[in-house]
């Protein structure tokens, strides 16, 4: 079923669930999970995806599950994926094919 509402981008959720309600800086946030703080900007910031590895870090840092923010970004993707323009020159595969 198509989700009509955009997902929240993980990044952000982590901002303002987690960053926001404990007081806790980008900075630091960066120090914690052992990324860079232009990394961490970028995430929070919804400019880059939840990888694997982040995924991983923030599972650890934050006692929740990978699964939890690789999840979230899938959704995510799926919705962009679902509401993107179609190319004109795509067209549907035959069911068979006739010989």
């Amino acid at each position: 079923m198509k989700m009509l509402r955009r997902p929240s981008h993980p990044g952000v959720y982590f901002k303002y669930t987690i960053l926001d309600e404990r007081g806790i800086s980008i900075t630091q946030a960066a120090e914690y999970l052992g990324v860079t703080r232009k990394t961490m900007s970028e995430f929070v910031n919804g400019k880059a995806k939840c990888s694997h590895a982040m995924a991983r870090r923030l599972a650890e840092s934050t006692g929740t599950g990978v699964a939890f923010w690789i999840n979230m970004q899938a959704k995510l993707d799926t919705w962009e994926a679902e509401n993107m323009d179609m190319p004109e020159n795509v067209k549907e595969l035959p069911k068979e094919m006739v010989a």
